[in-house]
């Protein structure tokens, strides 16, 4: 008989390990006539099972022909249905272990990512009569009919009055066709398509649809094949190479310049990989790269690419998915999830721009997808690219000590364009001086020109702000209120197109004002509100001012203009197409877009995330723009960027401004080391939340006492608070955190998990443990 390690769908710190069924040989010939490629068992299914006097969903992560040892194997209880087949095989029940271990979460919370898309199966109360029932919600192929003419219909002849039969062979004379669109196209010809089957006319046949496929027009979205690759590009392919070989699970970080070519380097990596029978994974920062970048990668492997990201629907990313499973698509290009995939035979795994905080998931499981897909390569043998421009200060400092987990780490620089494009020219403004010398515009004077002189020559143009919405906030000029978030502890953003304040807490929205009526205040009805700060919305408005005069098309990308599906891809398209065009948005589109008719990039206000109370403040400002800056000049023409600054002084500006990185890393590096952060420590954020802030200071005051308990006299550990998060209130929730410092190689998930489960929780206070924090607000 064979046994099976079943993982509970029961998220709860209090099961942290799998329990031992028996399974039916009924149940294990049913696993293996639907063996997928992924596994050819039972390992992945999604079962039901008995426990603890009612039936539970769970996943199967291992099998034993042996019983566990020491229990009578008549006692085991059985698996007793097949709920969904095989979504992942050992080794990612492996990394799932793992990821519950390191980033302290229930295991079935660390499997649930590799589960189909759309998969939602769970057994919930119904009533007391039937207490319990299954609710599957899985997504699924869809099977189209096709129907076509036959041998026999070139001698068939339909009798004088069949004129709808004499119509259906007509339209089908040209080619095949789906019932539907002949049923659109001639209404009542179902029927008739059945008739004329019955008489051998015409067949019809089932075709998988395959859904989320659909094609870009950006004219950047192709890869045509460089005559000749540059001395770095070589040398990046080389180190590629014997990592691959090396087969443990190696990692090279490509630090190359914006525009150098890294994404040919992927290409031909992958196609090396492909031509030894393996597969690769690609992923991306932004939903807004992956439509450029699929089209680039479709343009060199055809149908072998699968996308991925959550703004497919969930029928398109069962789809997409299913076609790595089955092994029809072996090159899966997607955003963070795309890490996941269940392609067979990994050979390579790339992460571009992997200094984006947004391959860190800010919902459980808090995985990093940098240290996970260094986790999936070692445990399949493969290797993993990191590319960047901007790569992180923990990469830059594994590549130093070149030894990082047991895997060597190699550092590629591809310091130059190819064919002889140059970086661009960068200029910093200094807005204190712009002020004192009376302009009071948004536009410094030099950033103005420029712009006016893109609309002139007929180029394009990106400006950068890191703010959505018209205002930051309002204030009443007579009585100094700020309206607030009755619901979070935040300022109201002020939307000039819909007239409202918006929440971007919590995204409520209250209306204030109308067109041609005053906004007034909601403290004492004033109507003297002032506006202050800068939105996407306001430099989207002073811009249509100043090129009143030229014809030249304004595109904002922001989160409010991106919201419906295909709006990324649909914006990008419109700023392609238009022969002049200036793109202003948010940091969606500082980052991997190649337009090369852009000539010029603006940023508004770099302090925006210079000011913010994080350490990370100064890096991410570099990284962003770095990478905006890169968007000019990778065409023909020259490049410009104008940074508009009110500290123009600060390192990392003037590192952009020289393209010397060492200029912020040095002084970054030092100050890191002397805070003891990251790369020097590893570093967790402990939160707390509910809605009686007595039990959310009770329960974090518990967790810190037994923190402090368990590393004191431990070298390097640090408990740093609790205290209130700096939004202290988000949707009716008091939050508290707890800062937690340790060692660099510590394992930081057990310490953290063992103290919150000393813990009595009271319903309705959350905690939750992120390992290697990134948002600590």
């Amino acid at each position: 008989m064979t046994f099976a390690s079943v993982v509970l769908d029961i998220p709860t710190r209090a099961l942290d390990a799998a329990f031992d069924y028996a399974v039916p040989a009924a149940l294990e010939a049913e696993a293996a006539a639907e063996a997928s490629s992924c596994s050819g068992s039972l390992v992945g299914c999604t079962v039901l099972v008995p426990f603890s006097h009612r039936h539970v969903v769970g996943y199967v992560v291992a099998l034993s022909s042996e019983p566990p040892a020491g229990i009578d194997p008549s006692k085991i209880l059985e698996v007793e249905r097949i709920l969904a087949s095989s979504a992942f095989d050992e080794a990612s029940a492996e990394v799932a272990r793992w990821i519950a271990r390191e980033y302290s979460c229930p295991l079935c919370e660390a499997i649930r990512p590799f589960l189909a898309p759309g998969q939602t199966v769970k057994v919930r109360r119904a009533s007391d009569a039937d207490p319990w029932e299954l609710v599957c919600e899985k997504s699924g192929p869809v099977d189209e009919r096709w129907v076509s003419l036959t041998e026999a219909a070139s001698s068939f002849e339909p009798r004088a009055n069949a004129s709808k039969q004499r119509a259906v062979l007509s339209a089908l004379s040209g080619g095949p066709m789906r019932v539907v669109e002949l049923s659109a196209t001639l209404p009542g010809s179902a029927a008739t398509v059945t008739s004329l089957e019955r008489k051998g006319v015409v067949s019809v046949e089932r075709r998988r649809r395959v859904r989320g496929q659909d094609a870009t027009s950006l004219s950047s979205a192709t890869a045509a094949r460089p005559e000749h690759l540059t001395a770095g590009q070589r040398e990046a392919l080389c180190a590629i190479d014997a990592a691959c070989e090396s087969a443990s699970g190696d990692v090279v970080v490509v630090d190359g310049v914006t525009g150098s070519g890294k994404t040919e380097v992927y290409l031909e990596a992958i196609e090396r990989v492909r031509s030894r029978g393996g597969s690769a994974l690609v992923l991306v920062p932004e939903i807004s790269l992956t439509a450029q970048t699929v089209g680039r990668f479709r343009s060199r492997f055809g149908d072998d690419v699968a996308i991925l990201h959550s703004r497919l629907s969930a029928g398109e990313r069962f789809d997409q998915w299913d076609l790595a499973r089955s092994g029809q698509a072996h090159v899966v290009v997607g955003a963070r999830s795309a890490l996941f995939a269940p392609l067979a035979d990994l050979g390579l795994v790339i992460i571009d721009e992997e200094h984006e905080a947004s391959y860190k998931q800010d919902s459980a499981p808090r995985y990093h997808a940098r240290e996970v897909a260094a986790r999936i390569c070692r445990e399949r043998g493969c290797a993993l690219v990191l590319g960047s421009a901007t790569p992180s200060l923990e990469s830059l400092e594994r590549c130093r000590a070149r030894e990082w987990g047991g895997v060597t780490w190699t550092r590629v620089c591809m310091p130059e364009r190819p064919g002889g494009a140059t970086l661009p020219e960068v200029s910093v403004v200094d807005m204190t001086e712009q002020f004192a010398s009376g302009r009071k515009h948004m536009f410094s004077k030099p950033l103005a020109d420029a712009l006016l002189d893109v609309a002139r020559r007929r180029e394009k143009a990106v400006l950068l702000l890191n703010r959505r919405g018209f205002a930051n906030f309002l204030m009443c000029r007579e009585c100094g209120a700020v309206p607030e978030c009755p619901h979070c502890s935040t300022s109201l953003t002020y939307h000039e197109r819909t007239h409202s304040l918006v929440c971007h807490s919590c995204e409520r929205s209250w209306p204030i004002g109308t067109p041609g009526s005053p906004m007034r205040c909601p403290s004492c009805n004033s109507p003297y509100l002032g506006a202050y700060g800068v939105g996407t919305q306001q430099v989207e408005t002073a811009l249509a001012d100043l090129l009143a005069d030229a014809d030249v098309t304004v595109v904002r990308m922001d989160a409010d203009t991106t919201k419906g599906k295909g709006e990324h891809q649909r914006r990008l398209e419109e700023f392609d197409a238009a022969e002049s065009a200036v793109l202003v948005g948010t940091q969606m589109i500082a980052k991997g877009l190649d337009f090369p008719q852009v000539t010029l990039v603006g940023v508004i206000n770099a302090d925006t995330t210079l000011k913010m109370p994080d350490f990370r403040a100064a890096e991410r400002t570099f990284d962003l723009l770095e990478q905006v800056a890169g968007r000019a000049g990778r065409g023909e023409r020259a490049g410009r960027v104008i940074i508009q600054s009110y500290w123009a002084g600060h390192p990392a500006i003037q590192a952009v401004r020289t393209h010397d990185r060492d200029l912020f890393v040095t002084s970054e590096l030092a100050e890191r080391r002397d805070g003891n952060y990251p790369p020097f420590s590893r570093l967790a954020n402990v939160l707390c939340w509910g809605r009686s802030e007595s039990d959310v200071r009770r329960v974090l005051d518990g967790v810190a006492a037994e923190l402090r308990s368990r590393t004191e006299g431990r070298p390097g550990w640090e408990v740093l608070g609790p205290a209130e998060c700096l939004k202290s209130r988000v949707k009716d929730r008091f939050r508290r955190h707890i800062l937690v410092k340790a060692p660099v190689g510590e394992e930081l998930g057990p310490v953290l998990d063992a103290c919150v489960r000393a813990q009595d929780k009271p319903r309705g206070v959350n905690v939750a443990i992120d390992v290697d924090a990134y948002d600590m607000m």
